[in-house]
């Protein structure tokens, strides 16, 4: 790769050099006999964030589950920093720093804001150092604190999920339609958060069924359509292709 190509992805020429954190080659997944993902090729480089574009049915939801080792590949290859690690399982990625945000959020709507978080505390991580990063990210998670997740905002309920999820200390997160059921204003402070998220270095892969929410702040762009992904380019490349049809305004 050219480093005027490498500069338009989003990754700096020594970048290169290291493998991806996060790599899919090849992939095929199926659902019991149906296959869904067609040979996917996707990578996420340290220091990205990819964002995975398409309508809905498209592969992007069942990309994230293989990728976070929920849904076992049938061929190709997932690797994690250049290393082959088929068959790994969901606890096992999460051990080696991959935090997954599911579609739906994900948060237990029975138990309190600080129950949510002192689940995170299997990481050996301290209840009062998770509630001080999550109070100190959102404010407004500790004004509920006590209140039960479920009867929250849905932006409430993301600004949750996300917390609990950076308690892990990943260094990759996946993320899977961070802005559904959102109101536009929340899901711009969502993605100025993800952003922050990269300058602390964190590298992210997220799935969005409305690509324009989150081009903003993606270096590189893969649109994803009926199981396999049919374009990756620079955010202002995709963008300047984009069918408002199929992937939304």
């Amino acid at each position: 790769m050219s480093e005027t190509l490498a500069g338009a992805l989003g990754v700096l020429p020594e970048e290169l050099l290291a493998p991806p954190v996060l790599e899919l080659v090849g992939v095929r997944a199926s659902y019991g006999p149906i296959e869904v993902l067609h040979g996917v090729d996707l990578t996420v480089r340290a220091g990205q964030v990819v964002a995975l574009l398409g309508p809905n049915g498209g592969g992007k939801s069942t990309t994230v589950k293989v990728a976070c080792g929920l849904l076992p590949l049938t061929s190709g290859e997932l690797r994690y920093g250049g290393r082959k690690v088929d068959g790994i399982s969901a606890q096992d990625t999460a051990r080696l720093g991959v935090c997954t945000i599911p579609e739906g959020r994900g948060i237990f709507a029975n138990l309190s804001v600080r129950e949510n978080l002192w689940l995170a505390t299997g990481t050996g991580v301290s209840r009062a150092a998770i509630e001080e990063a999550a109070f100190g990210r959102f404010p407004i998670l500790g004004d509920r604190r006590n209140q039960l997740a479920g009867s929250m905002s849905g932006g409430e309920q993301q600004m949750l999920a996300l917390s609990r999820a950076l308690a892990t200390d990943p260094a990759v997160l996946l993320l899977d339609e961070l802005s559904m059921g959102l109101a536009p204003m929340i899901v711009s402070q969502m993605y100025d958060t993800v952003a922050q998220l990269v300058e602390e270095g964190i590298s992210v892969l997220v799935a969005e069924q409305f690509a324009r929410t989150v081009l903003p702040i993606a270096d590189v762009a893969a649109v994803m359509l009926q199981g396999r992904v049919t374009a990756v380019g620079s955010p202002a490349e995709i963008d300047a292709d984009l069918s408002t049809t199929y992937l939304g305004g």
